[in-house]
């Protein structure tokens, strides 16, 4: 684990359950907390699974001037410097190759999955998919229907996301880890998506790349994220947070646990690590590590105690 230093100088944040909960609102205290860091000189990017043009909707309205990492790290683009509708410069794009591509559709549909695509800014679509009207209604000209995805795929692409009826079970992640080891990065963005990505593309790699560019020690970054997809993230920065209700597995690499996202958690670390003074923020800081600790110590003493027919 990264040894934390103080002050903070780099926020990366999760979006779907750290920033916003079901209802896709970002709360005020949520925003002034992010806002306050800016003007403290924090720099602050939105570290998502999301496609950059969905996540700027929410960068815009708090000023980020920091790139947009999307589909995991994947894609990092600049924010742009107009709000006319463009999106930002491409920064870095590392899709993963068409073979395995196919080959990820094809065996997800084996275990029942639907597998879609990601690609720059598109969502590649089944045209008889029920959902597909819904789809294009919400994203509008980047939702592109296809009669054929696996037959669509001649180049490279940004993410394979798949997506299951119901929660996916974690050994069905381990089962696709081992199946494409060396080929995809394979994680879970959401219970219900399963994503494949090229090898090397992780949340983590995307925050070593940002702190690079702003010339910030990795234990002088704050990250704060909810599901596996942000794991590598967590691990990888001196103030590691994880929300509440992340995998056991995310919770034990993290220094921190946030208070939920319904209580605005994320807000709450920011306040506590980064707008406070000095002093108070190495205090919380230490206070919110044993915390943490105390926390999953009870969590994995729990799963312990768990029957083997759990």
């Amino acid at each position: 684990m990264t040894e934390p230093i103080l002050p903070i100088r780099l926020i990366a944040l999760d979006l779907d359950g750290t920033l916003i909960d079901d209802d896709l609102v970002m709360r005020e205290r949520t925003r002034l907390a992010i806002v306050a860091a800016m003007d403290r000189g924090v720099s602050v990017s939105i570290a998502t699974g999301r496609m950059s043009r969905s996540a700027l909707k929410y960068a815009r309205p708090l000023g980020l001037t920091d790139p947009i990492v999307a589909y995991q790290g994947a894609l990092i683009r600049a924010m742009p410097t107009a709000d006319d509708g463009r999106i930002g410069r491409l920064l870095l794009h590392r899709p993963l190759e068409a073979a395995v591509t196919r080959e990820a559709i094809e065996w997800t549909r084996s275990i029942g999955l639907d597998p879609h695509l990601n690609h720059l800014e598109q969502f590649i679509i089944r045209s008889d998919d029920l959902r597909a009207e819904d789809y294009s209604a919400f994203l509008g000209g980047w939702a592109v229907p296809v009669d054929d995805i696996l037959a669509w795929v001649r180049r490279p692409v940004s993410k394979v996301i798949a997506v299951s009826e119901g929660p996916i079970d974690e050994s069905v992640l381990h089962l696709a880890r081992e199946r494409f080891a060396g080929r995809a990065a394979v994680t879970i963005s959401h219970p219900r998506f399963l994503e494949f990505l090229r090898p090397g593309v992780s949340k983590g790699a995307a925050v070593r790349w940002l702190a690079r560019r702003a010339g910030v020690p990795l234990g002088a970054v704050l990250a704060i994220g909810d599901q596996f997809n942000d794991l590598e993230m967590i691990a990888a920065v001196g103030h590691g947070a994880a929300m509440p209700g992340a995998p056991l597995a995310v919770r034990a690499a993290a220094r921190y646990i946030a208070p939920p996202v319904a209580e605005e958690g994320a807000a709450e670390l920011i306040e506590r690590l980064v707008l406070a003074r000095p002093a108070d923020a190495a205090r919380a800081a230490s206070r919110l590590a044993d915390a943490a600790l105390a926390h999953n110590e009870a969590a994995t003493a729990e799963v312990d105690l768990l029957p083997a027919s759990a």
